[in-house]
Parts: C-alpha cells; structure tokens; sequence
C-alpha cells in the first residue's frame, strides 16, 4: 500500500474542489442489489484536535477559499502542500468496521470528537456505461467523505443511509477512501446535547460499492392502496441522464402479476395491479411477495408484505380488524457483545428475545435503528414503530435543526416504506410544550404524511394533566390533536410516588384516539433481592410490573404498550456505584441475559392477551 497522509488526502482535496461531488439521492433498492463489501478492518488515527481537517485558524483545508487554493498549491505536488508525517495511516491501528470505536478500544469509550479512517480496495476500470456509488449504512454523526484523495462530499445524522456517486474517481486497480467521522454532541444537532444513551462513535453500519446501469432503478414502493383495498398502488422513480420515456416491468411472479409502466420527464412512473388474490400480511400470517422491476439492463427485487393498518375511534385496525399491540421498547444495542448492534445477528437476538417475551410489537426507540430490524421484523411477524431522534430539548426555533430532522425522517422513510412490519412514523420523545415546538413537530407530521399515507403518526410525548384530585391523568398536549395515535410515557411508581399510588389513578382521556403507552416500568439489578418496597431489587420492578399492568387495564383507549425496556443499555447519565454503573438498569433482561422477575409478569400478561384475542 502507498503511504497515506491526511494532509496529503486534504491537499488532493484542494485540487479537485471545483469538481466536488454533492451527496447523491438515495439509492434504496441498495440492500437487495449485489455489491463489493468494504466491511473489514479500517485503519485509523485519532485527531481530538481536529487538526488533520482545520487549520491553525480552524479553517477547513478543504474550504475553497482556504489559502490553499491558489496557485502555488495548485501547481505544486501533494508532498509540498503539507507532509505532515504524524498522520500517515501506514501502521495505523485498526477499527472494525461496522462497529462503534468506543466498545473496540478501551481508550476510545469516552471519546467524543474526530477519528479518520482509512481503506484499501482493488477494484476495475468502469465502462463508460456503467455508474458506482459508494453505500454507508449510517455513520455516527458526521462524515466527510473523500475517495483516492478527493472529496466527495458530507453526510450529518448519525442513524440514516447515505451514498456518494465515485464513478469518476474510482480507477481500475488500487484504490482508497477516507472518512473523517466526528461524533461530538451538539446543542442544534439532532439528537441534541442531552440523551440517555451511550454516544457510539464510528461507522456503525455496512459500507459497500454498489455498480449499477448508467440510468438504474433508483427506488420503488408498492403497498395496499388504503382507499381501494383490492390495489396494490405505488411508484418506482429511475435515476439517470436518459430517464425519461423508460418502460419498466413490475412482477409478483407468485401471482403471476405483470404490468409494465412508463416514466415521465422526471423519470418516475406510477404502479397499480390488482391485489384481489393477495394474501393480508399480519404477525400470524407474515406472508411476503418477492416483487421485481426491470429496466432495460437493470434489475432489482424485495419481498414484501402487504397490509392495510389504519385507526377508527379508540381501535387499531391491521387488514380490518382490531388489534392490541402487545410491544417492548429497545436501544441498537447488543447487551451481550457491547457495542451498537449492527449485523443481522444481533437483529435476530434483539427481535428473537422480543419473539420470547411474546411481543408482536417492538419500538425501536429513539433512532432509525439497523434495517436489518425491520427487514426480519417483517419475516417474523413483529409490527414495528419507528422513531427519529427528535429527543428532549432540540433548537425548535433553528431552521437548520429542522432540516436535519427532516432529512433524517425523509431517510428513515425512504429507506423501509416497503416494510409491512412498519406501522407507525414517530415524531419525537417527551418532547416540552412549547409553540415553536408545536410548529417543529406538526411539519415533520406533514412531511411524513405527504411521504406515505399507508402508517399511522405518533409521537411518545410526556404525562401531562394532573387532576385537582391530584390522581386524574389526563392528556393536555396540543400535538394529540396531530397524531394518529396518541401515545405517552408514564412512570407511576419510579419517578412518581410508590408502586402502590398505581391502585389510585384515574383516567380522563378526552381524545377520541387509540393509547399506546409508550414507556413505563423501573431499575432493578439482576441478581439483587428484597422485599418488594426495596428500590433497585427486582421484586420492586416486579411489583410494579404487576401494578402498572392492572392500572392500565384500566385505560378505555388502551391499544398497546412498549414497555421500557427490553435488555438493560449502557448510558453515561447512570453512574450510581454498585447498581447502576453507567447502565440503565430498566431491562427485563441485564446486559448477561439474565431474565428479572418482572420478565415473567409481563410475559404472563401478553400470554393471557394473546390467547383472549385468539377466543374471539
């Protein structure tokens, strides 16, 4: 391999900025699509100074009004622009990747702030007709991106996919990429300054380099048409110079089903095939369709299932018929392993143990998590709620955080409207009352709407509304009015008063909506036994288990609940020596496997309601 140098990759940069690549619409039919993997071991240099990106003046090198640009470095060699030997990759350590750095290395599991990566890869000569993009899963927060020393561009969120087209960079032969990655928490960033989880820095999912027609199918989405039940309605949008005018074939070979459509100017087409011989996907019977879509040279397919999920007064309805949504809430975390799940793996140990507990519902909580999880989730049978990390105390009044919300919830959109396990789009968790709140999250409720009118909106907002008897709960937030389904976290007996104030709580829920309650429960140390009045043991979070269960069955409205959480997570704020020790302790499972005693409890509950539902 050649020797690396950051400074000699920025000065490349510094070359090539006139021709800087801007970050390409995403290509979601990428997970099905062959690829070249680039997952493996990355090299790595730690640059806390951010030194290797700004210079003394914190100026980015790669600015194009950086001194840089003019014409002594124009015309000089990378070597004399900067040689800056303490960032030469060559017997760098090394990073897996996918994987977070702060659970590889013990001195990185605080870090916060700027590491670089560097890779290796051979590839061949792209035939004129031929476009390659280079796919990340996600990469926590920022990445600046750059390929044989020439950037491509930026990506900021930490939880969504991205891709950058390097067809006229990448060369037959050796070839590299560089990402500077930075995960510093940020007061306009989303998430913000403030969470309840652990910070994994790093490259945190897949990277591959996808090779595709010069004009390809870029994505599709085909659902039951909510208005005529009997259609399967949708649309496929082509990406390419020659778009327009394409005839596409789109098959369920299964039902021996084939239209064909044909793009208009902005190379997009609508799909409708009846759907009279489709069987319903639903968490008994999680049917999916292998669907394809050809294009002249290109060729792509998903299994998909197809349901119709909807509400009517206090119900949720899934293909016409009522359902109770027996759920737990989990972190992108493998307890077990350490680190950010992100291999299909811990998809099937999180959803599995969800599976276990007797869950057909799982919120994937507070960011898009892998797509790994509602890809199994759709073969399970698991319904799945899915969460942008609009969390606490976001800038409501930044325009710029908003516009890094949306983008993030356009993503997450994006990337699984075609996954029949996905049932509800939430907004936000607990979240303050505010009107430029109001404003922030009644947009992000437009945008996911005008996106996809086949899920329900939500949001997991506060408790808020105590009765003059000061044991009325009620719901005064402004935002209930937006949601499809109204949903809130309540944590009667751990924050509010004992176990036992559970038996005197009342309901007045006045909005004529279907209630998840989003999170409830309390910390116990597995292994630690006492009596039932004994904070942290686990006969406390049994007994409150057993309290809030009954209390909430006091709820009209109720239609489901998430309780928090399934496995214990690791989170900075949780520092109490001895119990706690920087992991939240509100898992029915530790982070060894353990199952506590309110395990049994909440699996009993979903038993008895599983079998209810089955004598209807």
């Amino acid at each position: 391999m050649n020797t690396r140098h950051i400074g000699s990759i920025i000065a490349a940069a510094w070359c090539t900025f006139s021709t800087l690549y801007a970050q390409d619409p995403l290509i979601t039919t990428a997970s099905t699509r062959p690829s070249y993997s680039l997952n493996g071991y990355w090299r790595y240099i730690v640059d806390p100074y951010d030194n290797g990106y700004l210079d003394y003046r914190s100026v980015p090198f790669d600015r194009s009004d950086h001194p840089g640009s003019s014409a002594y470095f124009m015309n000089a060699k990378p070597a004399d622009k900067s040689d800056r030997v303490e960032y030469n990759f060559d017997g760098c350590d090394s990073l897996r990747v996918p994987g977070d750095w702060n659970s590889q290395k013990e001195r990185l599991y605080y870090y916060e702030g700027s590491l670089w990566y560097e890779k290796s890869f051979e590839y061949h000569s792209v035939p004129s007709d031929r476009r390659v993009f280079l796919y990340f899963g996600a990469v926590n927060y920022r990445a600046d991106v750059y390929v044989n020393g020439q950037k491509l561009g930026e990506h900021i969120g930490g939880f969504t996919p991205f891709n950058f087209d390097i067809s006229a960079v990448v060369k037959g032969g050796a070839n590299f990429v560089v990402l500077r990655v930075n995960d510093m928490r940020l007061r306009d960033g989303v998430p913000t300054l403030n969470t309840d989880w652990w910070n994994y820095g790093g490259i945190t999912r897949d990277v591959k380099i996808i090779e595709v027609p010069a004009t390809f199918i870029r994505s599709f989405t085909l659902q039951l048409d909510k208005k005529e039940n009997d259609i399967l309605s949708g649309s496929v949008h082509l990406a390419g110079s020659d778009a327009a005018g394409k005839t596409i074939a789109v098959a369920l070979p299964e039902l021996n089903k084939r239209v064909t459509v044909t793009t208009n100017a902005d190379g997009a087409a609508t799909i409708r095939i009846n759907a009279k011989d489709v069987r319903r996907w639903s968490p008994d019977h999680p049917k999916l369709y292998t669907v394809t879509l050809q294009c002249g040279g290109d060729a792509v397919y998903d299994r998909i299932g197809f349901r119709i999920i909807e509400t009517r007064g206090r119900d949720i309805l899934l293909n016409g018929k009522p359902v109770f949504l027996r759920g737990v809430s989990m972190h992108e975390e493998n307890p077990l392993r350490g680190g950010r799940a992100y291999s299909m793996d811990d998809a099937k140990l999180l959803l599995g143990s969800a599976k276990e507990l007797g869950c057909n519902f799982v919120r994937l909580a507070h960011y898009p998590h892998n797509e790994h999880m509602p890809r199994l989730a759709d073969s399970l049978g698991i319904l799945v709620w899915e969460e942008i990390p609009v969390y606490w105390t976001i800038q409501w009044e930044n325009k710029e955080t908003f516009a890094n919300a949306s983008a993030q919830l356009r993503a997450l959109i994006e990337r699984d409207r075609n996954r029949a396990s996905v049932i509800i789009w939430s907004m936000a968790n607990e979240t303050p009352v505010g009107s430029e709140r109001m404003t922030f999250l009644k947009n992000l409720a437009d945008t996911a709407r005008s996106l996809d009118t086949t899920r329900l909106i939500s949001a997991a907002l506060e408790l808020h509304g105590w009765g003059s008897d000061n044991v009325t709960e009620t719901i005064t937030d402004p935002f209930a009015d937006y949601v499809d389904v109204l949903s809130f976290n309540e944590y009667i007996g751990w924050y509010v008063g004992l176990p036992d104030r559970c038996e005197k709580i009342h309901w007045n829920i006045t909005q004529n909506k279907p209630v998840i309650i989003s999170e409830f429960g309390g910390g116990a140390k597995a292994g630690f036994h006492a009596d039932s009045l004994t904070r942290w043991s686990e006969e406390y979070q049994e007994y409150l288990y057993k309290q809030n269960i009954a209390m909430l069955q006091r709820l009209p409205q109720l239609r489901g609940m998430t309780p928090w959480i399934l496995f214990d997570f690791r989170s900075p704020r949780r520092a109490l020596p001895g119990i706690q020790d920087e992991w939240n302790r509100k898992g029915l499972i530790s982070n060894d496997g353990k199952k506590k005693k309110a395990y049994t409890v909440l699996r009993n509950f979903y038993s008895s309601m599983q079998k209810e539902s089955e004598t209807r």
